[in-house]
């Protein structure tokens, strides 16, 4: 049976972040002025991004937004937060409580190895899930990326959305949901660090720049709000016209739903990444389309450094000093006040 557009992209997004360049390299610096600034990893964003080009998956595979996903969660624990706490984890299941991973490490190597399998392949029901999903103030919402624990609860969520086409159709629906999962969120977890981190694909520029300048205003303004976001981030992806990814839009039924099938969900474990030769794995990499950054029309409020130093500095203020000691190692080594 062919591999689902979702397993492969795990495959590809898994391996392009295991050989990242700036995996391992501290991503604070001291800027000119004295203070730190955080410095994103773009070059591992882009062939991120380049990822549902090559397999032509579209919006309802899934594999778009996870590219998001999956760059703001490395960049947290390249910020050295304690990577089996940050969600999506870098391996299968990609959403585990952290205690589990404890309590694995401290077994004997062949029964961990058995209860790592059982997990894994969904033998062992109501430890792992397919996606986190947070109690709010008023009902339940999944939350892209996240970093909790059973002591301290969630410390950080972060939302992605990213629109590539029907820019006027839906960027309305897209705010407006922003606005009622901030409330939602902050009011039941006012501690945590909260956060937006939206994609914008660059031919909203050109096709519709009023809407688009609407829209990335609003964005500008949902980080201001002391009860909603602590900071809102954006990006502005550039490919050529030829990998144009047929789509239809977020309000458009499944197909799938609408022919009476019933979509695969998304715990099966059945999706789980497949073991491929790596030659394989690198052979794709390789061809990834080119996907570039308009970092030059994203407003100072909305850059994507801003924003991931704003989540950081979120939860080390937040929580005791003997809580993120090698985050907070990272910072000071820049200069950074979290001693």
């Amino acid at each position: 049976m062919a591999e689902s557009a979702k397993s492969a992209g795990w495959r590809l997004f898994d391996q392009i972040v295991s050989d990242a360049p700036l995996r391992a390299v501290n991503p604070w610096r001291r800027g000119e002025s004295g203070a730190p600034e955080y410095v994103p990893d773009y070059d591992t964003l882009r062939l991120l991004l380049g990822v549902p080009l090559l397999l032509r998956a579209n919006s309802q595979s899934g594999v778009p937004a996870l590219a998001l996903d999956v760059w703001a969660a490395y960049e947290m624990r390249r910020a050295g937060f304690d990577p089996d706490r940050v969600w999506p984890r870098e391996e299968v299941p990609r959403v585990l409580p952290a205690e589990v991973t404890t309590l694995m490490s401290g077994l004997p190597r062949a029964l961990a190895a058995e209860v790592r399998e059982r997990i894994a392949t969904g033998k062992v029901r109501g430890i792992t899930l397919a996606s986190a999903n947070l109690l709010g103030k008023n009902y339940v919402k999944q939350v892209d990326v996240v970093m909790s624990s059973w002591q301290t609860g969630p410390e950080l969520m972060i939302s992605t959305k990213r629109m590539d086409s029907s820019f006027g159709k839906n960027a309305a629906n897209r705010v407006e949901e922003s606005y009622g999962d901030a409330k939602n969120l902050r009011l039941r977890h006012p501690q945590s660090g909260l956060g937006f981190f939206y994609s914008l694909r660059s031919t909203a520029l050109t096709e519709e720049p009023d809407k688009a300048a609407w829209l990335i205003d609003l964005l500008a303004k949902l980080g201001r709000e002391d009860d909603a976001y602590d900071a809102v981030g954006l990006i502005i992806p550039e490919w050529d016209d030829h990998l144009e990814i047929d789509e239809y839009g977020d309000d458009d039924p499944d197909p799938l739903v609408a022919a009476g099938i019933e979509p695969p969900s998304e715990a099966d474990p059945g999706d789980a990444p497949a073991d491929l030769p790596a030659e394989d794995v690198a052979g794709s990499i390789a061809r990834l389309p080119e996907v570039r950054l308009r970092l030059d029309e994203v407003p100072a409020e909305l850059d994507p450094a801003r924003f991931l130093a704003v989540m950081v500095g979120r939860v080390l203020a937040n929580c005791p000093i003997n809580f993120h000691i090698e985050a907070r190692a990272r910072l000071r080594a820049a200069g950074g006040a979290f001693r």
